[in-house]
């Protein structure tokens, strides 16, 4: 029974092991670029672990998809619940269209975002300038230590949209030394 169910899917069955080999190998290539970036960049590690998260996500979704298409779903079936899911999920997002935007500048800014944690910046923001520490860098927000000791989250979509002045590198080990 079971070696009847083996030889009539051998093709799936192959090109199946193909698809996981392949997936494996661009997670684990991706993985070592975005540590490499990272590391490179001085980027913490929550900020690689939530990457490395969206890439896990994605690769998952590609392969999902991948394998039903091998074990014969037709394309339209997929199109028909890939656009369902999509329609519902789009209708969702509009609601919450900045989660989406955060997410997004997250990535952005761990790519290609001058500044690191420990760095004091001022932000020109027309209706809040704020000058602060960075203290991390989430997935939807910055968190600024203000001079006052209030810390201010702001959010990632902001940050990319506003000029943002670098005061003084590695603020935090300055203040440590000082005290």
């Amino acid at each position: 029974m079971v070696l009847d169910l083996l030889q009539d899917n051998k093709k799936e069955i192959i090109l199946s092991g193909i698809i996981i080999i392949i997936l494996l190998v661009i997670f684990y290539t991706l993985n070592f670029a975005v540590t490499k970036i990272a590391k490179k960049s001085g980027f913490n590690d929550a900020r690689i672990r939530l990457v490395r998260r969206y890439i896990h996500v994605t690769l998952f979704f590609t392969g999902l998809i991948s394998l039903a298409y091998i074990f014969g779903t037709d394309f339209k079936d997929l199109a028909v619940i890939f656009s369902s899911v999509f329609a519902v999920i789009g209708v969702g997002f509009v609601a919450v269209w900045s989660i989406l935007s955060n997410i997004t500048s997250g990535v952005i800014m761990f790519f290609n975002f001058p500044h690191k944690v420990g760095d004091k910046i001022k932000i020109h923001d027309s209706d809040f300038p704020i000058i602060g520490i960075i203290e991390d860098i989430a997935a939807f927000h910055l968190h600024l230590r203000l001079d006052n000791g209030d810390l201010v989250t702001y959010p990632n979509n902001l940050m990319l949209q506003r000029a943002v002045t670098l005061i003084k590198k590695d603020a935090i080990e300055d203040d440590a030394e000082a005290v």
